[in-house]
């Protein structure tokens, strides 16, 4: 099955990145034969900047990203959302990518279910 995740909150603060990366995880783990797409929108982009430093005991969603990158996963950010908060491609965390809306579009399309945070 084809998942897509669509996160819209800051990385930290809320838990709706937290929580929307944790059933990646669990999407990615419980079928085998299944691909996730996270996209990240509005202040979620900065789920994917490099070098973040959380403290000890505390989750870091720049390793959750990297989770679902390192699996069948793939991470878009939406590239209007990235310039609105001066994020360049250069900051972002490796396997991550900028993207559009148009290629939003079709992730939709395509897949089976769409899940929003």
């Amino acid at each position: 099955m084809k998942s897509l995740v669509i996160l819209n909150d800051p990385p930290y603060g809320t838990e709706r990145c937290y929580n929307g990366l944790r059933l990646a995880h669990a999407l990615l783990k419980n079928d085998p034969e299944g691909e996730v797409t996270v996209f990240l929108m509005a202040d979620s982009v900065s789920c994917a900047k490099a070098g973040q430093k959380t403290p000890e005991g505390y989750y870091s969603i720049e390793r959750m990203l990297k989770r679902v990158t390192t699996g069948r996963g793939s991470v878009l950010l939406c590239g209007t959302c990235m310039d609105a908060r001066g994020i360049a491609e250069t900051e972002i965390v490796a396997g991550a990518r900028r993207s559009t809306m148009d290629e939003l579009a079709a992730a939709t399309l395509a897949a089976d279910k769409v899940l929003v945070f």
